[in-house]
């Protein structure tokens, strides 16, 4: 009997040693940590952009099929204008 517990004692020290050591090597429990937060943060990025990817799809397709979108864009972007507009051009003080 006092031999089985002296076993019993013995492993959950060694357990306990092993757990200590995964919990503050680099490749153990620290390791696993980082890499979930990294795989969090991919994610998030990943949304974002398939978001983004999506608002910029739209915009093509408005793009080639909407003439007043295709105006908009030459006149906000290239800052065209028709011919007898005049344009002003006001700037914050």
């Amino acid at each position: 009997m006092m031999r089985r517990r002296q076993v019993l004692w013995a492993s959950v020290l060694v357990a306990l040693i092993l757990a200590t050591a995964s919990a503050f090597a680099e490749g153990g429990f620290r390791r696993s940590v980082r890499l979930s937060n990294d795989v969090r943060t991919l994610k998030e990025r990943n949304q974002r952009l398939t978001e983004d990817n999506a608002r910029l799809r739209r915009e093509v397709d408005a793009l080639r099929s909407d003439p007043r979108a295709l105006e908009r864009a030459a006149r906000e972007e290239l800052g065209l204008v028709r011919p007898g507009e005049i344009v002003f051009s006001l700037e914050a003080p």
